[in-house]
């Protein structure tokens, strides 16, 4: 094999050549990853910042807006339902057993206090009746006998045996008689204008106040016994609320506390509410308390019926924080965005940290990071948070 000797330059020359070249590739391939950008940064640039024009902001009719103070309250929900005082509430039975004889009402007829709501029918009034004309005939003799023998005792001229039996009769006749006569009045007879000739098997049932029968639950030929109701009667003027809340919430809600109340099936529409009374007693069952509440609008219980389901909202404490209105803000998986007005037309989409709503105004829990004259978009941004 043949030797190929090299001298001291030729190597020197050689390790020159090497790292000229290392260098360059080196500098190559920073000046490559000096250009990389990281991956989606212009995108995330893209969809952080809004462009409007004039024509856009125009026919959308979008506006402007800023941070301001507004009220909001702490609540307390309850779940009720529209009810009446017991004094506007009647279950209406007989005092005496009879048949329904005439009966023509239906649920939803108002009715005044003192009409007829049914009739019923037994012979067995007949008999209250005539012991109590029988009673009355016997009272005249007897009064007069008793005062007689009052005059001869107190004379000497008879025994006083005879005008403490002419006393006895009286007295126990009287009773009977003041006993009748208060039968009689429950059974709707007069007993001033009661005779022989007017005497009758048919008494009449009167409406004890004005309202509406609600209930009917008597039939004509039907047998009503005393404890059988046989219509309900309603009075809905002084409708009021009947909300339950849980034990722990009773701390905050005092009397004069407004309430928010909506019906079952509406519940964009909002009834405004007073607390009017608060129950100290506990349900037991179910660890609930009563509250009673008034209509601040009291045409507004024309409305609505007794029983009728509704959902409240009791606020309680209130206190001042920055918001905006609540379109301003739009939701996406739970994380919260506005749009900030930056230079020329553009807008920014920034995360935001929301509280309560109240009005149509959310509350800004993050406010201090915008300076005091940031402009936000506050109507139209929603679609466009979206996009």
């Amino acid at each position: 094999m043949k030797k190929t000797n090299y001298n001291i330059t030729d190597l020197h020359s050689f390790k020159g050549l090497l790292v000229l070249v290392t260098i360059a590739l080196a500098s190559c391939n920073s000046k490559d990853q000096s250009e990389v950008v990281s991956p989606g940064a212009m995108g995330n640039d893209d969809k952080e910042v809004v462009t409007i024009t004039e024509n856009q902001f125009t026919s959308g009719e979008m506006e402007m807006g800023k941070l301001s103070m507004h009220e909001f309250n702490t609540i307390v929900k309850a779940n009720g339902m529209f009810a009446v005082p017991p004094q506007n509430h009647a279950d209406v039975s007989t005092y005496y057993a009879g048949y329904v004889k005439d009966i023509t009402l239906l649920p939803g007829h108002a009715v005044k206090k003192g009409q007829v709501l049914f009739t019923i029918e037994n012979p067995e009034y007949i008999q209250v009746q005539q012991d109590f004309l029988e009673a009355k005939g016997r009272l005249r003799y007897l009064k007069s006998d008793y005062d007689r023998q009052k005059e001869l005792v107190a004379d000497n001229v008879t025994s006083k045996k005879i005008f403490l039996k002419a006393e006895s009769e009286y007295t126990v006749t009287l009773v009977q008689y003041q006993s009748l006569k208060k039968k009689l009045s429950l059974m709707n007879i007069n007993p001033n204008t009661l005779t022989g000739e007017n005497i009758r098997s048919v008494i009449s049932v009167p409406s004890p106040l004005s309202g509406y029968a609600t209930t009917i639950n008597a039939n004509k030929g039907m047998y009503l016994n005393p404890s059988d109701v046989a219509v309900i009667v309603t009075n809905t003027d002084d409708l009021h609320i009947e909300l339950k809340i849980f034990e722990k919430d009773l701390p905050m809600v005092k009397v004069g506390q407004q309430i928010n109340i909506r019906l079952q099936n509406d519940t964009e529409k909002v009834y405004k509410g007073v607390v009017h009374l608060v129950n100290k007693s506990i349900n037991t069952q179910d660890r609930t308390i009563d509250i009673h509440g008034d209509l601040v609008n009291e045409e507004e219980a024309k409305l609505f019926a007794p029983g009728m389901y509704i959902v409240g909202e009791i606020l309680t404490t209130s206190s001042e924080h920055p918001a905006l209105p609540t379109e301003a803000i739009a939701n996406i998986d739970n994380d919260y965005f506005v749009l900030v007005k930056e230079e020329n037309q553009n807008f920014k989409r920034v995360l935001v940290q929301v509280g309560t709503t109240n009005n149509g105004f959310t509350q800004i829990l993050n406010a201090a990071d915008f300076e005091p004259n940031t402009e936000f978009l506050t109507r139209g941004a929603f679609n466009l948070i979206t996009e």
